[in-house]
């Protein structure tokens, strides 16, 4: 397992989160996982993101270490996934009850941006 791999405080995300959550069609050319900032960035074959994650950042999807939905969001957005992916990303998690349109809202406000942007565009498009 990659994140084995990768040591005890890997976390799977990005592209590779949001295709355990299976949010996104597109298959990920390797393995994402997030490290801390201290770890050794040595890991052939991994596509290794160094950040401080937040308890409230993490979880366990099908028993595996992954960012939340609402971090990969960011997360992916920020590393310059496709405006059509991240919004095919958001509705569907908001249609399988996997965010709210609150929690989305607060990110939006939160991170502002390009993400804030695609959040309320996907939501403002939900209403009509």
């Amino acid at each position: 397992m990659a994140a084995l791999q990768a040591g005890p405080e890997a976390i799977i995300s990005h592209d590779s989160a949001l295709t355990l959550y299976d949010l996104s069609d597109l298959l990920p050319d390797q393995v994402h996982v997030t490290i801390p900032r201290t770890a050794s960035r040595r890991r052939p074959g991994l596509g290794l993101h160094t950040n401080q994650l937040e308890p409230e950042e993490m979880t366990r999807y099908e028993g595996l270490p992954v960012t939340t939905v609402l971090r990969t969001l960011a997360d992916v957005t920020s590393a310059g996934l496709a405006d059509e992916q991240v919004q095919q990303a958001i509705r569907e998690a908001l249609r399988r009850g996997l965010v709210t349109r609150e929690s989305l809202l607060r990110l939006a406000a939160s991170r502002g941006g390009r993400l804030g942007r695609l959040i309320e565009e996907t939501l403002h498009k939900g209403r009509n």
